[in-house]
Parts: C-alpha cells; sequence; structure tokens
C-alpha cells in the first residue's frame, strides 16, 4: 500500500504546537520498532513498510489505513443534520401478543421515545396503541402483509384519538421502498394527506443477508431511486415524494464503518436528488443494531456489542436508533432485555452527552477517507444495480470472505470462536415467530455448539503449567468454539507422567513448549497411540512430529473442529 500523502506543514501529524510535533518518519520508526519487537518484520526491512503491515482491508476492498491522515473530500452534502437527541425507538415485534400492549405502554414510560411495530394481518391497533399518545409519540408501521389495510387502520385509530389529527413528527406509515407499486403509491397519497412520512428503504434487507457495507449502500439507493420514479409517475412531485422517505440502515459493533456508512449514505441520497433536479431534501435515517452480528451463546457480549452499535448509529447522525435487545436471537426479548435496550441510547444521550455535537466524526481525517470511500464502492453498487445486475452473487461472495475470516478467527467474535463457555445455562425465552431470518456470523460455530460432542479431547500438557499453559489455553479455547471438552493431564514431566493420566480418549493433543515438543514429543506420541489413542493432534506448528493434524493461529477453525468431531464420533 502506498502510504497517505502528509499534510504539507507538519507530515499530518501535528496535534500539538509546531514546534513539537513529530514528523511522518518518526512515527514510521517508532511503529516499526513495534513490529520488529512482534517479528512482524525484520531488521532489514525499511521503517515506511509498517503501512502496508498495519492496514487492513475491508469486505468492500477498501484499504483502511492505521492513521488516519489528510484525505477524502469534506462535503457538507454528508453532514448529519440531527440538532437534537435521537429518537430513542423501541421495537416491538409481537404485536400479535397479549403482552404486546403493555411492553409498548411500559417501553414509552421508561425512556423509549417512539415505536417500531411490526404488525401481523390479525393484529387489533385500537387495543394495541390504547392510551399512546399519538401526538407525542411517533409510530412506524410494518406490516408487509398488508402495508395499505394498516396504514388505513393506523390513521383511523389516530383520526379518533389525536385531536386536530395531528400526529407526532417523525410518524411512519412504513410502506416499504420494494412494495409492489399499487401499494407503494397508496400509502403514499395517504401520509401525503396525513402529514406524516409514509416510505421506509430498508437495508437491513440486505445486511441480514449478509451484505457488505458498501453493498448496503448501494441497495439503499436503488430502492430510493425506484421510490421517486414510481411516487413522480403517480403524480407525486418530485420534492414531495423524497419528503416521505427514511432509510434504515444497520449498525454494527465495527463503529468507524457506522459511522462512514451513515453520513455516506446522506451524502449519496443528495447526489441522487441532486441529479434529479430534486430540491436538497435531508434524508432522515433510522439505524437498527446489527442482527447478524449478535450471538445466542454468551447473549451478554450483545450489549457489548449494541453499545458500540448505538454510539456509533449516534456519532453518525441518525435520527432514530433502535437497539434490539440483547436476547432478541434466543426468541422474545424478557423485559430485563428491553429495559437493557432502552437504557443504552438514554445513557449515551444524558449520561455521555453523546447527542450535543452535531458532527462529533466531522474533520477526522481517517472518518473522512472511510466516508468517501464507501461512498464512492456504494455509488459503484449503486450503477451495477440500476444496471440491472442482481446482488445475489455479490453478497453470497462477501458473505464467503466474512465467514472465511471468522472461520480463522481474524475476524473474532467474543463468547462463540473467543473465549467460550462449554458450561453456561442459556436464557429461556418464547420462540418469536415473527422473528427475522438472517445468517448470524458466528452461525457455522453456533451449529456445532447446539450439538456437542460427546467425547473429551485429551489434552496432553508438556511440562510445568507456566511452560505448557499458553498452548493448552489456546487448545481449549478452540475446542470449546466447536463444543468439546477437554481432559487435562495436568504439570508433567516425561512420558510415563501424561499417560499415567491419558483414560483411553480416541484423540490425543499435545500442548507445551517447541523445545519439550523436540525434546521427548515423539516418544509421548508412539506411547498414546500403543495406549489407543488414533488421532493425534499438536497445538502449534508440528515440525516433524508425526501427528495426524495440528492447530495453530490462523487455521481454519470450523474446518479443524469439525475433522476433530469426526475422529470423536
Amino acid at each position: 500500500m502506498t502510504a497517505p500523502e502528509p499534510h504539507p506543514d507538519t507530515d499530518g501529524f501535528a496535534l500539538v504546537s509546531p514546534e513539537d510535533a513529530h514528523t511522518r518518519a518518526e512515527w514510521e520508526a517508532g511503529a516499526a520498532a513495534v513490529l520488529r519487537k512482534a517479528r512482524r518484520m525484520t531488521d532489514s526491512d525499511p521503517d515506511d513498510l509498517v503501512w502496508e503491515k498495519l492496514t487492513r482491508t475491508t469486505l468492500d476492498g477498501i484499504e483502511v489505513a492505521p492513521l488516519g491522515v489528510r484525505g477524502g473530500d469534506d462535503e457538507a452534502a454528508h453532514r448529519p443534520t440531527r440538532t437534537a437527541d435521537w429518537d430513542i425507538r423501541t421495537h416491538l415485534g409481537m404485536a400479535g401478543t397479549p403482552d404486546a400492549h403493555e411492553a409498548l405502554l411500559v417501553d414509552l414510560a421508561n425512556g423509549a421515545t417512539s415505536l417500531w411495530l411490526s404488525l401481523p394481518a390479525e393484529a387489533d391497533l385500537a387495543a394495541l396503541l390504547e392510551d399512546v399518545l399519538l401526538d407525542v409519540a411517533p409510530v412506524v408501521v410494518d406490516a408487509p402483509a398488508d402495508p395499505v389495510g394498516a396504514a388505513r387502520a393506523y390513521l383511523t385509530h389516530a383520526r379518533s384519538r389525536v385531536d386536530g389529527g395531528v400526529l407526532a413528527p417523525g410518524t411512519n406509515l412504513g410502506v416499504s421502498g420494494a412494495a409492489p407499486e399499487a401499494d407503494l403509491v397508496a400509502v403514499a397519497e395517504l401520509a401525503r394527506e396525513a402529514g406524516v412520512l409514509g416510505v421506509v428503504v430498508d437495508a437491513t434487507a440486505v445486511h441480514d443477508r449478509g451484505a457488505s457495507d458498501a453493498q448496503e449502500l448501494g441497495h439503499a439507493l436503488a430502492v430510493g431511486a425506484r421510490v421517486l420514479r414510481v411516487l413522480t409517475a403517480a403524480g407525486i412531485p418530485l420534492d414531495e415524494a423524497a419528503a416521505l422517505v427514511e432509510f434504515r440502515h444497520a449498525a454494527t459493533d465495527e463503529q468507524f464503518a457506522t459511522i462512514a456508512k451513515l453520513r455516506a449514505s446522506r451524502r449519496l441520497w443528495a447526489r441522487v436528488l441532486e441529479l434529479s433536479d430534486a430540491a436538497p431534501v435531508p434524508q432522515r435515517q433510522h439505524a437498527v443494531t446489527s442482527r447478524p452480528m449478535m450471538s445466542r451463546y454468551d447473549p451478554w457480549v450483545n450489549m457489548l456489542r449494541t453499545t458500540v452499535a448505538a454510539f456509533a448509529a449516534g456519532v453518525g447522525g441518525a435520527e432514530a436508533v433502535t437497539v434490539l435487545p440483547f436476547d432478541s436471537p434466543l426468541g422474545v426479548p424478557d423485559a430485563f432485555g428491553r429495559r437493557i435496550a432502552r437504557n443504552t441510547s438514554s445513557l449515551l444521550i444524558s449520561e455521555s452527552h453523546v447527542a450535543r455535537v452535531a458532527d462529533p466524526a466531522g474533520g477526522s481525517w481517517a472518518v473522512e477517507r472511510l466516508t468517501s470511500d464507501l461512498a464512492r464502492a456504494g455509488w459503484d453498487v449503486f450503477g451495477r444495480i440500476e444496471s440491472g445486475e442482481s446482488l445475489d452473487a455479490a453478497i453470497e461472495q462477501t458473505v464467503a470472505r466474512r465467514e472465511q475470516q471468522v472461520a480463522r478467527r481474524t475476524r473474532p467474535l467474543t463468547g462463540v470462536t473467543e473465549f467460550p463457555h462449554l458450561g453456561e445455562t442459556l436464557p429461556e425465552r418464547a420462540p418469536d415467530p415473527d422473528a427475522t431470518p438472517v445468517r448470524r456470523y458466528g452461525a457455522g460455530f453456533e451449529a456445532l455448539r447446539d450439538a456437542p460432542a460427546e467425547r473429551a479431547v485429551f489434552l496432553a500438557t508438556m511440562g510445568t503449567v507456566a511452560a505448557h499453559t499458553a498452548r493448552a489455553s489456546f487448545a481449549t479455547n478452540l475446542f470449546a468454539a466447536g463444543g468439546v471438552r477437554v481432559e487435562l493431564a495436568g504439570p508433567t514431566t516425561d512420558p510415563a507422567a501424561v499417560l499415567s493420566a491419558y483414560a483411553g480418549q480416541p484423540v490425543v493433543c499435545l500442548a507445551g513448549p517447541d523445545p519439550a515438543y523436540a525434546e521427548w514429543g515423539t516418544d509421548l506420541i508412539a506411547g498414546l497411540r500403543a495406549a489407543g489413542a488414533r488421532h493425534v493432534i499438536v497445538a502449534g506448528r508440528p515440525g516433524d512430529l508425526d501427528v495426524d493434524d495440528s492447530c495453530a493461529v490462523g487455521v481454519d477453525a470450523l474446518d479443524f473442529l469439525t475433522r476433530t468431531r469426526e475422529q470423536l464420533a
């Protein structure tokens, strides 16, 4: 990778007065020293190789440098337009159940400021929304089975409850931008008459299938452009059509990517309107914490994931943020899960004051560059969709790349691929018939955990605890990620000590330091095979050892665990 261009005055690294500023060369030398110590660079490598070594590449092929330097386009079109607290929007995906009414009242009484209702065909809106002040709390209707009927039912109920019929700003009749043209036009006309929003461009639909950030942006633009075409063809003025639309994006725990994606989305939509000769209607954004990033195992970690995602959504300028409850992958969230979800935004707004700054990331060279790069990549995807190309194949390729990273644990998932807890008792939740189908990022590992291996791997620890603990811990966590228990030999001094702890397990994994492998690894393997071991693994590089498999950093863990479980069967 070519190092980004420096600031002309201070090489791009002046965080203090000019006389105390450090140069690019000084930073490269310091970073290179660290990488040499970690054996990621050699003494003969030039210092400026640190840019290549520390640069990561996103799923969209965007190179993210290790240090933000001047770059990217500083355009006002992608600046956040939110000037106050974001709307804490709670999602109710159980609108057809008896507990739904009580759940939404509890949400509104304890921090939520709006409702997003996923409505089944048989939902009774009058009963569901009883006692809800519809001129204060915006409601987003989500009824894909009958969007026109749900919109009419909502407006009928609202007009009977609100004096003057003026509904809360942000109310959205919620027809999908991808809905049939007749439904789209009918709901849009109802929204114009009521003075509310009418259309949702839901980019989470492709995010839940595994799309990258740029693919999500391109899809959103394509659907948004379709909305404008359909509504204007039906006689709705372009500026009014644009003002009916709200965009829904996923927010992940990759905070800088999420911030940049929301900023890029505003910029791209402004460009679409500009090319359409429309007035510059600011894009309204609803950010939802990512469903695929959440895990069923160790679900408590989801609280950390959604907190980072909500922070990024707020910093990125979303007008409304929905934090999905940490226990939603397990079924219908309970009261505690919904409370934590509400409080996440409340704490970010009221305690951390994140919403007090209009554009906290503005001026950050790293974020500005990533915003520009994402905008270009998203525009390219949009162009391909407009030319008739399907996103399906590209999304499948993205899914394959992401799953390979997860399998090799270069994209770690705490509680799933890293530090799994085999003995955990998962919270019990009722099945959610309205759950959105998603492929979670850790689905392959979760499938192995769903059917844990009945037999354990014998961990042939070699040497003292201090000597073998690093590789023993690595192997233990790796096996646990695939639902495999281990039984340790404990501290040992020679093959006899290990064999005395061996109880005939068919799969054995050696875990010790390289000197022990070289000194008595061969004898130990021979002894274990003679005692009944039929599959011998070594933690680390096998070298000259006669083993059947090995595991080390960078191994395809999913493939390795599948092979190991076959030997345990």
